[in-house]
């Protein structure tokens, strides 16, 4: 029981964490039709001058998103990458999505609400706002199947760090 407490408790605060960091590096609210526009941009017509901590990297089957939420009633708006529309439409059965970075190893989460969870089981759930995991891993990969078997998973998108 302690310890599923202490892992809420943690899981809290890196999802705390991790939507703090675009606030921290100056994140400004998006208009509505900024929003819009953030949620089609592709690499190629993302406007350098944003916030989009996102910007510098290879999106595969990913795409920017920005956010808002209002965790004790005050907005914070906060960027994410989200599953491309073709990619959600997929048809997936039989596993949990999970963000997995090879070269390591590692695991990240995703934010489902305003909770860091490691798994999640439809792709319109898929929502990337770890940055600090992203910036220290060359490659991330979303995968669905078996968390505790990531390398026979399938990979249905990655984002890479350009340099």
């Amino acid at each position: 029981m302690i310890r599923r407490t202490a892992l809420r408790t943690l899981t809290t605060l890196a999802a705390t964490a991790a939507l703090a960091l675009p606030l921290a590096q100056g994140a400004q609210a998006a208009s509505p039709t900024t929003t819009a526009t953030a949620a089609a941009a592709t690499p190629a017509t993302v406007n350098a001058g944003d916030d989009n901590p996102f910007r510098w990297m290879e999106l595969d089957g990913l795409r920017a998103d920005f956010q808002f939420m209002y965790p004790a009633g005050h907005r914070v708006g906060f960027w994410s990458l989200v599953l491309t529309d073709d990619v959600a439409q997929q048809k997936f059965a039989g596993g949990k999505f999970f963000v997995y970075a090879p070269a390591t190893g590692e695991f990240s989460f995703f934010l489902d609400t305003d909770i860091a969870v490691r798994t999640v089981d439809h792709p319109r759930q898929v929502r990337l706002v770890d940055t600090e995991f992203m910036r220290s891993h060359p490659r991330v990969e979303v995968r669905y199947g078996d968390p505790d078997h990531p390398r026979r998973a399938r990979v249905v998108a990655s984002a890479t760090t350009l340099m």
